[in-house]
């Protein structure tokens, strides 16, 4: 394994902002514990702030070497992130840590706390969340004011796509880190856990996501549903908060459309990917997306929503769609030549080798020494400081 070079001084890293580890949900919790335990290893202390749940064991205190702090929130999608992150940053102002890594921007208003505890800041911005539908217009204003907040008040800034960066740049005139998340690179060619499910490795389509509007799962459905595919469509996911968006997906499918709900056992969804015909991928607004980086590293075939978060990963690679007419040729031609989708899988699965989660590990090891270095120096100051951008 890729070991991080010339062994630092150990610090006590503190990551906030996620419902935490393990990782169950989304991008920022994976990111965190694919991140945290390589800090762990490295000998750093990492302290990860997890969310109260009813399905979470509280008394689990270490998980992969990292410390955990299960604090509760208020259980309301406005306010949910929040409170949460809220308790664990004065939780932070007694307990200290030498750096913070705070994922959200959303959750900027808390930041002042840490700083007033000495405590550096580093924010990942995550994608445009302001672009959600989920948000109002309240959460919408709410969340453009957050991102200017986090821009003045963080020490650095963290992007996971170029796109990220360049939004960053054009809107407020900062620089920002790039730390992309990491790709998984299966090679096993397991396939013995399909049929649990009653598939045939190479004859299904599948969608991983949450069901979110952004995610385009009714698109999808939609567009495979108009098609003449004779493959069937696996739906992996769910979310809370999304009865209505969850209603409104399930309705447009038909009996080729299996919903199988949130699959959280990471052996049957490798092996789900890896399976795949086609990987249908819809995310649009949240930059550099695990969900299409753990296809890609199965070396699955990916047909993506037409965005430059995903046409910068994919590249030449990938096969693209807007909306919904556009799925059926797409859905005919990966039915009627499998030799391109197998060729654009193992294409994808090369390109996926480049995003590497000990690389993205020393990237977030060299942000946390640059701020630690910097306080020490007595050069704090608001507003994020560009830093080298660490390729994937």
């Amino acid at each position: 394994m890729y070991r991080l070079s010339s062994r630092p001084a150990r610090i006590r890293i503190a990551l906030v902002g996620t419902r935490g580890v393990p990782a169950r949900y989304g991008g920022f919790e994976t990111c965190v514990e694919e991140v945290g335990q390589r800090l762990a290893e490295r000998g750093h202390d990492v302290v990860v702030y997890c969310r109260t749940t009813e399905d979470a064991d509280h008394a689990v205190t270490e998980y992969k070497g990292m410390k955990l702090v299960h604090l509760p929130a208020l259980k309301k999608r406005s306010l949910e992130t929040l409170s949460h992150t809220g308790l664990s940053a004065w939780h932070l102002f007694f307990r200290r840590a030498d750096v913070a890594i705070v994922f959200n921007a959303a959750n900027a208003p808390w930041l002042p706390v840490l700083r007033a505890a000495g405590i550096p800041v580093a924010t990942h911005m995550d994608g445009l969340e302001w672009k959600r539908a989920k948000w109002g217009a309240l959460g919408k204003r709410y969340y453009r004011v957050a991102e200017s907040l986090a821009v003045r008040w963080s020490d650095a800034l963290i992007a996971d796509a170029a796109g990220i960066q360049e939004y960053y740049r054009q809107e407020f005139d900062v620089d920002s880190t790039y730390l992309a998340y990491g790709a998984p690179i299966l090679e096993s060619g397991a396939t013995d856990r399909l049929a649990e499910m009653n598939l045939v490795p190479g004859e299904y389509h599948l969608v991983v996501a949450r069901f979110e509007p952004e995610n385009h799962v009714h698109v999808i459905v939609e567009g495979y549903v108009r098609s003449d595919a004779e493959l069937p469509l696996v739906v992996v996911g769910s979310a809370p908060y999304a009865d209505d968006y969850t209603r409104l997906v399930t309705s447009l499918g038909d009996e080729r459309v299996r919903f199988v709900g949130g699959v959280w056992d990471q052996e049957l969804l490798d092996q789900l990917y890896a399976g795949a015909r086609v990987y249908w991928h819809g995310h649009s607004v949240g930059g550099t997306n695990p969900s299409l980086l753990r296809a890609m590293g199965a070396g699955a075939a990916t047909n993506a929503f037409d965005v430059n978060f995903n046409r910068e990963v994919l590249g030449a690679d990938g096969r693209y769609f807007a909306d919904a007419s556009d799925i059926p040729a797409l859905v005919h031609a990966a039915e009627t030549s499998r030799s391109d989708t197998v060729l654009r899988g193992k294409k994808s699965q090369a390109d996926a080798l480049a995003y590497d989660w000990d690389r993205v590990a020393e990237g977030y090891e060299q942000l946390c020494l640059g701020l630690l270095g910097r306080r020490r120096a007595g050069g704090r100051r608001s507003g994020a400081f560009p830093l080298t951008t660490m390729l994937p």
